[in-house]
């Protein structure tokens, strides 16, 4: 055990590189998906091979992508999944809790802030806004809806570090820069429009109709994509560059 200790706290040493290619980061929460599953179903080791062939990667992809976050693994003896799992999530900033406020009290807000599953990974909803002064009263996942005047000071007390937007793709780009504004680092958009936001700012987009034509893409060319029945991270299709 003390063993496993040393090697995990010497892989946490390794520094991570800024400049990370945009496809990289996208598998990392593949190969941590994968990996916690094989876990759970009692699987200590794991090669590239194995793991790539499950993801419809090479293996040769899968040892790319982890280089450049340091060295893991034995050669022959291939990973230690529960080392390699927290080393990613570290790596991913899931070892810690994210605060999370939602922007929208519509149908995909109410059901994002009362997805009971985001605190078992990690993410707490603290706060849910809408503009809508008739929601004043009403609770989503037991918090009440909170009027957008309220955002700034409610992300400061809170320590609010990620918003998402659920709101019409008119009013999405205001809504951004308003959470900007009051210090949020993160954004996930699910409004169906690009927006901008200032350097330094993490955003990811996700268009639910960018996915459904991925599918009919699929089908009517029959250009089934090897890894399709291992659901890529939301957004892999729609995430702003």
């Amino acid at each position: 055990m003390e063993r496993l200790a040393r090697a995990v706290r010497t892989m946490q040493r390794v520094p991570v590189r800024k400049s990370i290619p945009r496809p990289t980061a996208r598998r990392l929460s593949l190969y941590l998906r994968e990996l916690t599953s094989r876990l759970e179903q009692g699987e200590l080791t794991v090669n590239s091979k194995a793991l790539g062939r499950t993801l419809g990667l090479t293996d040769a992809q899968v040892r790319k992508d982890l280089a450049i976050f340091g060295q893991f693994g034995h050669p022959g003896r291939g990973y230690t999944i529960a080392q390699l799992i927290e080393s990613l999530r570290r790596i991913m900033g899931r070892d810690r809790n994210w605060r999370v406020c939602v922007i929208g009290a519509g149908n995909i807000g109410r059901a994002l802030a009362s997805y009971e599953r985001f605190t078992s990974e990690g993410f707490t909803i603290a706060a849910i806004f809408d503009n809508d002064g008739s929601l004043g009263t009403r609770e989503v996942g037991g918090l009440t809806v909170l009027p957008m005047s309220k955002l700034a000071k409610t992300i400061a007390s809170e320590r609010i570090r990620l918003g998402i937007i659920a709101v019409p793709r008119e009013s999405a780009q205001q809504v951004a820069d308003a959470l900007v504004a009051a210090g949020v680092e993160g954004i996930l958009n699910f409004a169906p429009r690009r927006i901008e936001v200032r350097e330094g700012i993490g955003i990811v987009s996700v268009d639910f109709t960018v996915a459904l034509e991925q599918l009919t893409f699929q089908i009517a060319t029959g250009e089934i994509v090897e890894d399709g029945k291992h659901a890529l991270p939301h957004g892999d299709a729609s995430t702003q560059s």
